[in-house]
């Protein structure tokens, strides 16, 4: 199901196991690395940015492991930025939803919560 998506956008695919490598290495592994890593420069009250080059550094990691364990690509660029671009995204929304949540508890006399992702002046 997965594996027809990842092929037609240039994703490089393992001859037997592709779809599950996929999952297992980039969605759980990276993803709960870069969930992880979002949520921890939002704990130390960095800018956003750091984010950004934490996860470029788990997605090298990701595609070493998808070249060591199941055989794929090691040095495949549209891999790697289709990985990076889904771990970018999780760890951005770790970062948000962790920097909501410290604005409201911190600053509970000031803020308040909108969203998981939002928070609004008291007013």
């Amino acid at each position: 199901m997965i594996e027809p998506l990842l092929a037609s956008i240039g994703y490089d695919m393992p001859a037997s196991n592709g779809g599950l490598a996929f999952v297992l290495l980039t969605l759980l592994v990276g993803g709960g690395a870069a969930w992880r890593t979002g949520q921890a420069v939002a704990q130390s009250w960095q800018p956003f940015w750091p984010v950004a080059a934490y996860t470029a550094l788990i997605a090298a990691a990701v595609r070493f492991l998808h070249y060591a364990l199941f055989g794929g690509l090691l040095l495949s660029l549209p891999s790697y930025l289709i990985d990076l671009a889904i771990l970018i995204v999780v760890a951005l929304l770790a970062y948000r939803m962790r920097r909501t949540r410290h604005m409201t508890e911190q600053y509970s006399w000031m803020f308040e919560r909108v969203s998981p992702f939002l928070w609004r002046d008291r007013s």
